[in-house]
């Protein structure tokens, strides 16, 4: 559906060519020009010319029977990544993390209803659901949804799980609002979350919360294992002490980044300090 603006300063066709992007969900990497435009709920003139100036900025390609995304368009979430610094800074400590449990680890944050990869560490698994940056899942039936919830207010996760999923994957775990709310306290009181394949079959992960200078909740780190392979006994009693740690000292890290001065690429300027 094509978006309206709420104000002067709205500009409708940057908007649109958002929307067409976004269009391209999993299960449809190519789509036609009347897909396209019966998604985003634009005129076929309209989408096509937004798709014709995305194919000619590199975002867009043709293909038959229609139109698909370039890996350029991956530019745009790294570009929100580097911009906060956490990529960089969370490294070296995920690759850690990765090697010592034997693991995938991954940073989320939350985005509506949904939690958004937006770092990650792998290794080889044959696993139920493929993760890349900026797949993203039902937050509720995750342990990084669960613990970037419990960091909000009961009003503003409500407001956040109001907003319907775009991840396309229904969770194995729908409860109910007795049931969520249950669940979230016991994250805040102990300060970690563990989900045991109620995502999907086979996915179990343990997450903590990652915090800026102020103590503010900005990311979760998790590690995630297959239910065949690590029980959760194993999980709880040998990774989680290492998350918990790693979670730490990623946390001072971005907080101490956040005190230096920031120098940006005009000439001669230099970014207030972070924080």
């Amino acid at each position: 559906m094509a978006r309206q603006g709420t104000g002067p300063d709205f500009i409708e066709a940057l908007a649109r060519g958002l929307d067409v992007i976004s269009a391209f969900e999993p299960g449809r990497p190519v789509m036609s020009l009347s897909e396209v435009a019966a998604a985003t709920g634009l005129a076929r003139p309209t989408a096509r010319r937004i798709l014709l100036t995305l194919e000619e900025l590199g975002y867009v390609r043709a293909r038959t029977p229609g139109f698909a995304l370039t890996p350029r368009v991956l530019g745009l979430g790294v570009a929100y990544v580097r911009s906060m610094g956490l990529w960089d800074v969370a490294r070296p400590h995920m690759e850690e993390l990765s090697s010592r449990t034997g693991e995938s680890c991954s940073i989320a944050q939350l985005d509506g209803g949904d939690i958004v990869y937006v770092a990650r560490v792998a290794v080889p698994r044959i696993v139920t659901l493929a993760v890349q940056i900026g797949t993203r899942f039902p937050a509720l039936a995750t342990s990084l949804g669960k613990v970037l919830l419990a960091a909000l207010g009961p009003a503003d996760a409500d407001r956040a799980l109001a907003e319907p999923s775009r991840s396309g994957l229904m969770p194995r775990w729908r409860p109910d609002r007795a049931e969520r709310e249950a669940a979230l306290r016991e994250v805040r009181a102990r300060g970690w979350a563990l989900t045991d394949e109620q995502l999907a079959r086979g996915i179990r992960s343990v997450a903590a919360p990652l915090r800026d200078g102020e103590g503010r909740v900005i990311a979760a780190l998790n590690v995630n294992a297959h239910a065949a392979e690590t029980p959760v006994a194993r999980l709880v009693e040998h990774h989680l002490p290492l998350l918990l740690r790693t979670a730490g000292e990623i946390s001072a890290d971005f907080a101490r980044l956040e005190t230096v001065p920031q120098v940006t690429h005009r000439q001669g300027a230099v970014a207030e300090p972070r924080g």
